[in-house]
């Protein structure tokens, strides 16, 4: 292995090879502690440690890495203080997680690193919203985002690579090609020869390099580095490397081809590193005997410290609390002048003022700029904001709601419109495994909220028109609102831009342009998790939201019924309190969704009642939902499908029982 040092002093390379070789002692002190039992996993970058090393070392200290499985060469050149690393890996309160993940599956905004969750690819989305939130600032940063030669399998490195090259964001997407999947080698991953053929079909730069020699990884990324700030442009770069340990230690390593190992050993960063030192004298045996002492001891002590830590104690308040960031909600009241508008426009004017009132805020989605979007609650808003702020995107859902995770980690809001809440499929990794997740693991905020147009009665078939909010409402960590009403519509949105936690609003489409309400012209809020009686009465409770609130009011006015009808409008939180003092009063329950019966919302919320009020009623909770079947499009069968068609029936059902 030849090494070119480029005019590198003596005392940085030898500074170079204490940063190279700390891991490589970690690494050996971790595979002991694994078979003594003292820590429950470990994923190896035994051989793999050039690349963590010298890419960390080429950038700023103030510029965004996200690491992977085997970058603990990535966290030890950023100086992570070892024993809360140790506490990490075993599972202790003084680890980034709490206990509540494991290994590298952790961020710092401290030492500017955000970790991996083990579905590979969604951190490359969040370092294209840091790489924009350093180009909106003007920072002229970079951003340094891994990947395996596995992982860029995965949907997610196409969609991130897409939007990075059309935003031409400041992003290395370094590809760590080990060779192997797990088990799977390379040429059963993918057919090309090398990750520099994606960069062109993508228009951005690419180029391939030997990962396992240091010097060559650190002046590599240097170079990108500083080409990329003089051009800001994505740049692939490959490190070829091998992964000398099983994929974690368990798996170990059977499958690899006779004398794989022992070809691929030789070419050991650290031991061609040490030997080139010494071969140029600048590096004695006695120098790196010392220094492998002093980095044991270090290393050892700060293991032992971690070991020594109490184990950690379940408190159920803590764990709920730390689903969410903290956040003090200061009511805002309505004031000023009143005007009737629709669902629509009340969206649009919240929207409109939340960007006045948050210079930091920026909206995302396909057609949503010049367009003003599909059903056009962004119209007008590029032109008045900027088309910065104001972003067209690629049909890259994982990779847009991944960028809006990232610019939250740079201090920023971001609004994300699904073009239809049936699109959100294609990202609901991101929202429901990091957006949801990543404060209760590590305490990053995620200011996000995804607007979802949703629902049916538009005859626009089965996927156009799905009621999916009960996807979200089992997901601890999201908080999720439905209006029903223009006046809800502008309150609730404000509140979810505010908050600094995810948030999915939902708009039903065919309520945009059919309801109207008072709306008062000013910048006002409303607090999540209250429910509002829309209707009182004596004989039942109707416990709805989104269209069925109108399907209710419509039917309860023809019919002269004597029933309460409570407005949900936030589903997480739910107001439970409400619900249960409507049912204690009418002691007749029924719940309305246009979502289908299985899995829906309406189940969880007649088990509350059947748990709570059950002394209270005098009647079985009934639910009335739309059928288990896909949205139909044409008009006769979806009527027949939607839950409003049968509510009448049971609603006197329930009464006469």
């Amino acid at each position: 292995m030849k090494f070119n040092r480029k005019g590198i002093s003596d005392a940085e390379l030898k500074d170079f090879y204490k940063a190279i070789l700390k891991p490589r002692l970690i690494e050996e002190k971790m595979l002991i502690a694994l078979r003594q039992g003292r820590i429950s996993k470990w994923f190896s970058g035994y051989g793999q440690e050039a690349i963590s090393v010298g890419a960390t070392l080429a950038m700023e200290s103030e510029e965004f890495m996200l690491p992977m499985h085997r970058n603990l060469g990535i966290f030890t050149t950023r100086n992570i203080p070892l024993q809360r690393l140790f506490s990490q890996f075993q599972g202790k309160a003084n680890g980034f997680t709490k206990g509540r993940d494991r290994s590298f599956h952790f961020g710092s905004t401290e030492h500017h690193l955000v970790g991996m969750i083990s579905h590979l690819g969604p951190q490359m989305g969040i370092a294209d919203g840091i790489a924009l939130a350093s180009k909106l600032k003007e920072e002229n940063k970079v951003t340094l985002v891994i990947t395996g030669d596995g992982g860029a399998s995965e949907g997610d490195f196409h969609e991130a690579l897409n939007v990075a090259a059309v935003w031409k964001l400041p992003v290395i997407f370094l590809v760590e090609n080990n060779q192997w999947g797990l088990s799977t080698p390379s040429e059963e991953q993918f057919a090309f020869k090398s990750f520099v053929y994606k960069a062109i079909g993508y228009g951005v730069k690419g180029k391939s390099i030997d990962g396992n020699n240091l010097l060559e990884v650190y002046q590599t990324v240097k170079e990108i580095r500083e080409e990329i700030q003089k051009e800001s442009i994505p740049f692939i770069l490959e490190c070829k490397t091998f992964r000398m340990r099983g994929h974690e230690e368990a798996s170990g390593t059977k499958y690899y081809p006779e004398g794989l190992q022992e070809e691929w050993s030789e070419q050991d960063p650290v031991e061609n590193y040490r030997a080139f030192l010494i071969n140029e004298g600048i590096l004695s045996p006695d120098e790196n005997e010392s220094l492998t002492k002093e980095l044991k001891e270090e290393i050892s002590e700060a293991f032992e410290a971690a070991f020594k830590e109490e184990d950690i104690v379940f408190d159920q308040a803590q764990e709920l609390s730390d689903r969410f960031a903290p956040f003090e909600f200061e009511q805002r009241a309505p004031e000023g002048e009143k005007r009737d508008l629709r669902l629509i426009d009340a969206v649009h004017e919240a929207l409109d003022q939340s960007m006045e009132a948050h210079p930091n805020l920026v909206i995302m989605g396909q057609d949503i700029a010049k367009y003003g979007g599909v059903f056009k609650a962004t119209e007008g808003l590029a032109d008045k904001y900027g088309y910065d702020r104001v972003r067209n995107t690629p049909l890259c859902e994982s990779a847009i709601i991944g960028t809006a995770l990232g610019l939250s980690v740079k201090g920023y809001k971001a609004v994300v419109e699904m073009q239809f809440a049936d699109f959100v499929t294609e990202g609901f990794n991101q929202i429901v495994n990091n957006l949801a997740k990543i404060h209760y693991r590590w305490g990053q905020k995620a200011d996000v909220v995804v607007r979802m147009p949703t629902g049916a009665g538009v005859g626009a078939g089965p996927f156009h028109s799905q009621s999916n909010e009960a996807w979200f409402t089992h997901v601890p960590g999201l908080k999720v609102l439905y209006p029903a009403f223009p006046a809800d519509a502008k309150g609730l949105l404000i509140s979810a831009i505010e908050e600094p936690n995810p948030v999915l609003f939902f708009e039903h489409k065919a309520l945009y342009r059919s309801v109207n309400g008072a709306v008062a012209e000013s910048y006002y809020n409303l607090p999540m998790g209250q429910a509002a009686l829309v209707k009182e009465g004596h004989k039942a409770s109707i416990i709805t939201y989104g269209a069925g609130v109108h399907w209710a009011l419509e039917l309860a006015a023809e019919h002269n019924w004597d029933v309460d009808i409570l407005d949900l409008r936030s589903l997480m939180p739910l107001d439970e309190e409400r619900i249960l003092n409507s049912v204690r009063k009418t002691h007749r329950a029924l719940v309305l969704t246009e979502d289908t019966a299985f899995g829906s919302i309406a189940n969880d919320i007649a088990a509350l009642i059947t748990e709570k009020a059950f002394q209270d009623l005098d009647a079985p909770v009934r639910r009335v939902c739309s059928l288990d079947m896909p949205v139909p499009f044409a008009q006769a069968l979806e009527e027949g499908f939607l839950a409003k068609s049968r509510l009448q029936a049971t609603l006197e059902e329930l009464i006469n029982y």
